[in-house]
């Protein structure tokens, strides 16, 4: 079962079902999913239960789409409650891009452990501990935050670059999407396709540009799949130039794919009472293998970012939007 979020012609907002790629079923007195999904704890109920309970009409989904009425399928009504965070070197692969941005300038370092990069460690502490036995903790991964709901533009939408990027590159990611509950434990509300959009010259300049590198727009949906992630994603990640293919590369996640398990990752975040704040909303990205940068793509104004996985439906789309304004000197004011 997958959910969106969309307005309709009165700029009202709305839930939908997807009965197709071509028609919603518009849940009747639903505004939005964290209402929904608070509905279901308080009932103690699964979700899909709740939504399969909800009566509703039928409209078009293609409509919504060519319209631009889209939301991201999960959001919190107060930006500043919506927390966006992510995780790297996940993905079986997802190492070897890294590695080759953090190496020396006097080429690739012989593989030992004292000459290996920082990110190579991290990855290899993955491979050896990231799929703990049930009941088990695993090592802990590679951790960044993005930013708060200010930071989300929905499917369909321009994804901003600010003036003082050196890169704005796509990251194609399933992303967690979490509701915490009165009682301050986390739920999972389903899954989503995300474009986890970086700097990655930024980041390549040292890898301690990570933090920095990360404060990017991103963009997640148009979908929301409820219940267990499959556990072989496969994907294709590609890049729109004057409706012409520029760039397309398969992108492969889900647990078969990866170093860690969605648990685990789930286990390390959740672990602070930081996140754990009754009410709050989380998008928490899972991590790529395949970066068009790595394959020295220069992405330009005006391309369309298309991330598509059959099992999430309608793929999500973004153009870029890179700002032409001069980059100032930011000032702060003494009071």
């Amino acid at each position: 079962m997958n959910l969106i979020q969309f307005v309709d012609e009165y700029r009202t907002r709305q839930v939908g079902e997807v009965i197709s790629p071509d028609e919603v079923r518009v849940l009747k007195g639903v505004a939005n999913v964290r209402d929904l999904a608070l509905d279901a704890i308080s009932q103690d109920i699964s979700l899909a239960t709740l939504v399969a309970a909800t009566s509703g009409t039928t409209t078009s989904y293609v409509a919504l789409v060519n319209n631009a009425r889209l939301l991201p399928p999960l959001d919190h009504p107060d930006p500043a409650h919506c927390l966006v965070t992510g995780t790297g070197l996940t993905h079986l692969g997802s190492a070897a891009t890294r590695d080759s941005m953090h190496q020396e300038e006097d080429g690739p370092a012989e593989p030992d452990d004292t000459s290996q990069t920082d990110s190579m460690r991290m990855f290899q502490m993955g491979l050896e501990n990231g799929k703990p036995a049930a009941g088990d903790t695993g090592v802990q991964p590679e951790w960044f935050y993005k930013g708060n709901g200010t930071m989300v533009v929905g499917p369909e939408a321009d994804l901003p670059s600010p003036a003082f990027a050196l890169d704005g590159g796509e990251e194609p990611e399933i992303a967690g999407l979490y509701v915490i509950a009165p009682d301050g434990t986390p739920c999972r509300v389903g899954y989503a396709l995300g474009n986890e959009f970086s700097d990655h010259i930024t980041e390549r300049q040292n890898y301690l540009y990570l933090a920095h590198s990360k404060l990017r727009h991103c963009s997640y949906g148009p979908e929301l799949m409820i219940g267990a992630l499959p556990e072989d994603l496969q994907g294709t990640s590609r890049i729109r130039r004057d409706n012409s293919v520029l760039w397309e590369k398969p992108f492969l996640s889900g647990e078969a794919n990866m170093s860690h398990t969605i648990a685990n990752l789930e286990h390390h975040h959740f672990k602070y009472d930081l996140f754990c704040q009754p009410g709050d909303v989380h998008v928490h990205f899972f991590g790529t293998a395949t970066l068009s940068f790595a394959d020295e793509i220069v992405p330009q104004d005006g391309d369309v970012f298309e991330i598509e996985v059959p099992e999430f439906g309608r793929p999500l789309r973004n153009r870029l939007s890179t700002s032409t304004d001069e980059a100032t000197l930011q000032t702060v004011r003494m009071l």
